[in-house]
């Protein structure tokens, strides 16, 4: 084997004999050398029976994981990546929302070493417009202010070689995003375009909650930028705040401000409430920092390792020494 897909499996009985059908042509479209890792996360229906049933038939290589419960799709795809043994991996949807030619190119792309790393783009997507409009927001903003080599349309499938999959699992982040992390590794990528496909079995467990904790998490696992917008806004409304002050004294003094108290309530106001954005600026800039080393993150990742022998060396280490050779002790 080769070549190792991973698929997520979670609410998917329906499109089962789809995938399986999918896998088989993939695996023919690469000469038979492709194994397949099922990962049942927790899901609620008949999805690991139907996996389970068929698993002795399966023309094909084929591993099915089960987790205890429902953990989510990304640490489903590192239970998968663990377990696979191939010499390149992938990963795509149960749903086949992304086509299987996809995962097909990512392999002949690794295996022809044009990349580590082999990244699935949509260029275009069959989803309803509400949801097209959510995630071009999403992933414009994403794109401008915490991962600038984001992709336009977002990421959802890649490939990668053995390489790039170790070091993607040495990252054993709690509640972070597996995308993220694969922008942040680095290493040599290639952008794939694919034309995302209509859902055409069962609805998708992708509900809004779970958009909204991917958001969260992919935001706050690989920026600052929410605590750096609170001190910059904290002292241009200080500076702003002296200005106020400074118009507000002086109508005091001029007469034009003849309520009592206003001019004082109006000071307090305006400094103590930019000096508190400040400070919880500058307070959550050192709980990030000390956030960002709990994570051990490596400093930095080697991507190649070479190593050289001069033939002098190697033939001075072989050959014994002409005044110690034939001498026993």
């Amino acid at each position: 084997m080769k070549f190792s897909v991973v698929i997520p499996v979670y609410k998917n009985e329906e499109s089962i004999p789809r995938l399986l059908a999918a896998v088989q042509g993939m695996n023919q479209a690469l000469d038979g050398r492709l194994e397949a890792v099922f990962v049942v996360d927790g899901s609620p229906d008949q999805s690991f029976a139907l996996l389970r049933d068929a698993l002795p038939t399966l023309p094909f290589a084929a591993q099915l994981l089960a987790h205890s419960r429902n953990f989510g799709s990304f640490p489903g795809i590192r239970t998968g990546l663990q377990a696979a043994r191939g010499e390149y991996y992938a990963v795509m949807a149960a749903d086949l929302q992304e086509p299987p030619e996809l995962v097909v190119e990512f392999f002949q792309s690794l295996e022809r070493d044009e990349c580590d790393v082999a990244i699935g783009t949509r260029t275009t997507r069959q989803d309803p417009l509400r949801s097209r409009l959510a995630s071009s927001l999403f992933w414009g903003m994403y794109r401008r202010l915490v991962v600038h080599d984001m992709p336009e349309g977002g990421v959802d499938v890649f490939g990668c070689n053995r390489a790039f999959r170790d070091q993607l699992l040495q990252l054993e982040e709690s509640r972070s995003s597996l995308i993220a992390l694969i922008f942040w590794l680095g290493y040599r990528r290639k952008l794939v375009a694919y034309e995302r496909q209509v859902r055409q079995e069962g609805k998708s467990a992708w509900t809004f909650s779970k958009k909204l904790d991917y958001m969260m998490d992919s935001i706050f696992a690989f920026t600052d930028y929410p605590i750096r917008m609170l001190v910059r806004m904290g002292a241009i409304g200080s500076m702003l705040s002296i200005g106020l002050g400074l118009l507000v004294a002086g109508a005091r003094l001029s007469g034009a401000i003849d309520v009592p108290g206003y001019a004082a309530t109006m000071l307090v106001v305006l400094l103590f409430g930019t000096l508190n954005l400040l400070g919880l600026g500058l307070v959550g800039t050192y709980a990030w920092r000390g956030y960002e080393n709990s994570k051990q993150r490596p400093l930095a990742v080697v991507a190649a390792r070479l190593s050289h022998t001069p033939p002098a060396a190697a033939h001075s280490a072989a050959a014994p020494h002409p005044l110690t050779e034939g001498v026993s002790s």
